[in-house]
């Protein structure tokens, strides 16, 4: 006797189709009765402001334990900035001033309009990497990059196109972080060894590397290799914590040693490019030169608001307009803004407190940010990692700590630029590199392996196309990637097949998918259906309650499955169909072919009155 499973009525079933089509009813509303002034009225409330402009809602609560909270953090941020600023512009590509250009204006934009805390606005090295393959080192291009990432960010924010996002996975996102900090890192090499790279891949600029490492100058690379062994010291000297195991905890000293340390490794950027920058002041002022690079003269002072440039001269004399400035950006146009939006909303969600973020928001800073930075000729930035774990540990409170992290950028700019010369090329390169180490997410393997070997091929994938093609390419690509193993998922449904008896004994057999029917999946299931019946004489019942969503392709092919059990006189039935799959379905299929039912007593009556079904004998009496 083979059990028969009961289909119970609260567990996901629908009422009767009756009143298949009152399930929508609540999708549409009436509107058309409202004046436009009540619907301005309902929009902008006091709800919307404190979304539209968080500076509103937490102003009035500050007070001075957060505004001296938010000056520290500023002042620390401040002098992480500024030496990566300037090693920033480098990876872009750009003289070392166009980096703090885009340091200051963006943290007072970010002020008013953004929802995290913790997250500095300005240069990245992601973004600064991706500026240097798209733009070339053309200021020009970078600066119109700016702007036109910034107006794309705004205008996806303002339309809801955040779910774009969600088309770069957490595999992509980690092969192409652990590609970038590769490619980082390798951009480097040229400052730390004093030798001229030529390629835009990793792999044609390590070629290069290899082929004028003969060149290599002496000072430089000891001089940059000994400034990343100082800073990594110091970067562990600050994650030490005296006095934790000690069974009555830190004591007051202990406790005072730590911070002092925490600040050593905090400021350790600073601390290294002040140093370097002191001992090249030393040299030229005593022996005339320096034996290493030096970064050579920085113009002062705060840039004039400009419009972004529309035209450049070419190095041919040919003049670019603004269509051939859009076409040499490529796909970066694209890819910019949203690897900016990514890293920039990571980052809110690790620092946000397990508060809820609304990326729109994060979209409209962001953009904002951008198009004002363009016009102080900067090039694009966003969230940084690094700076917001510094804001973080620093105790900040609120975004108020961006106003003092632009000033300290303004009076760097405007008053310390004439010693920025000083400061040795392979110094900040050790900066760079020793930061970008930490970005390789080797980490993320193991416990991938463990949990879904196959999201391995995307993040690889992403990896290698990375590093062998352009950065942009190579995220593209990833992303292609993934989506076609979404999409080979959603091709594929898996099914549970069953033989049931109803209460009459009768048997018949069960299928049931488990997700929505599409046109990817329909040539699939139609074709896994029919093998199922073919191989057995008895009824189908297709179970529909995990199908709530279906298009016209899934209804052409029910229409002529339905349409082949009818020629070999093999019943059909279908259990349980949601409202809206029904009214799609019911649009195709013949009416006397698609027959539905949502009770189990109406199978009964369906199989007693389908004459293709030949009666039971009724089991013999026992004696």
């Amino acid at each position: 006797m083979i059990p028969r499973r009961k289909h119970n009525a609260s567990s996901g079933s629908l009422p009767p189709p009756d009143d298949k089509h009152a399930s929508n009813d609540y999708i549409l509303s009436d509107s058309t009765k409202e004046g436009w002034r009540a619907i301005i009225k309902r929009r902008l409330n006091r709800k919307t402001l404190h979304k539209r402009i968080p500076v509103t809602s937490w102003l009035p609560k500050y007070n001075t334990e957060k505004a001296i909270g938010d000056l520290i953090a500023g002042i620390t941020v401040g002098l992480t900035v500024i030496p990566q600023s300037l090693a920033y512009s480098n990876i872009a590509g750009l003289p070392p001033q166009y980096g703090l250009y885009g340091s200051f204006l963006g943290c007072f934009i970010y002020i008013l309009l953004g929802g995290c805390r913790a997250v500095p606005a300005g240069p990245t090295a992601i973004a600064s990497l991706l500026t240097w393959q798209v733009a070339g080192g053309v200021i020009e291009k970078a600066i119109l990059l700016n702007f036109l990432t910034g107006l794309i960010e705004l205008l996806m924010g303002v339309l809801g196109l955040g779910f774009l996002i969600n088309f770069v996975s957490g595999p992509v996102s980690s092969g192409f972080t652990s590609a970038v900090a590769l490619m980082i890192a390798t951009s480097q090499v040229k400052d730390l060894f004093a030798i001229t790279v030529t390629g835009t891949t990793f792999l044609q600029q390590w070629i290069s590397v290899f082929k004028n490492i003969h060149n290599a100058s002496l000072w430089d690379p000891i001089l940059g290799f000994c400034c990343i062994a100082l800073l990594l010291s110091m970067r562990k000297i600050g994650m030490l914590k005296l006095g934790e195991k000690s069974a009555d905890g830190p004591s007051t000293r202990h406790k005072v040693l730590t911070k002092c340390m925490w600040l050593l490794g905090t400021c350790r950027n600073a601390i290294v490019v002040i140093l370097t920058g002191v001992l090249g002041y030393w040299f030229v002022t005593t022996k005339g030169s320096s034996p290493v690079r030096l970064m050579g003269a920085i113009p002062s002072g705060v840039p004039v608001p400009t419009v972004p440039p529309f035209t450049y001269v070419r190095a041919d004399n040919t003049t670019a307009d603004f269509v051939d400035m859009v076409s040499e950006l490529g796909s970066g146009l694209l890819v910019i803004p949203l690897i900016v939006l990514l890293e920039d909303i990571a980052i809110c969600k690790a620092f946000s407190g397990g508060k809820t973020i609304d990326a729109t928001q994060e979209m409209i800073a962001l953009g904002l940010m951008n198009l004002g930075n363009s016009f102080m000729r900067a090039y694009p930035g966003g969230g940084s990692l690094a700076r917001s774990v510094v804001s973080n540990g620093s105790g900040v409170k609120t975004t108020f700590n961006g106003l003092y992290t632009g000033l300290m950028v303004i009076l760097a700019l405007q008053f310390f630029t004439q010693y920025f010369e000083f400061i040795p090329k392979a110094a900040l390169a050790a900066v760079i590199i020793s930061a970008i180490l930490f970005m390789v997410e080797y980490d993320v393997i193991k416990p991938m392996w463990r949990a879904k070997k196959l999201d391995l091929i995307p993040g690889l994938t992403t990896f290698v196309l990375c590093l062998a093609l352009p950065i942009e390419m190579g995220i593209l690509t990833g992303v292609v990637v993934n989506i076609v193993f979404i999409l080979y998922h959603a091709a594929r449904p898996k099914f549970s097949v069953e033989m049931l008896k109803t209460e009459q004994g009768v048997e018949y057999l069960m299928i049931t998918p488990d997700r929505c029917l599409m046109f990817p999946s329909v040539d699939y299931v139609r074709r896994l259906v029919t093998k199922c019946a073919t191989s057995n004489s008895v009824p189908v019942v297709i179970e529909c309650t995990h199908i709530y969503s279906a298009d016209y392709t899934a209804a052409k092919s029910i229409e002529q499955l339905t349409a082949d059990f009818h020629a070999r006189h093999q019943p059909l039935y279908f259990y349980n169909v949601k409202p809206s799959v029904c009214s799609i379905f019911e649009a195709v299929a013949k009416p006397e072919h698609f027959v539905v039912f949502y009770e189990d007593e109406e199978l009964d009556r369906l199989f007693a009155a389908d004459n293709r079904i030949a009666p039971q004998k009724p089991p013999p009496l026992s004696a």
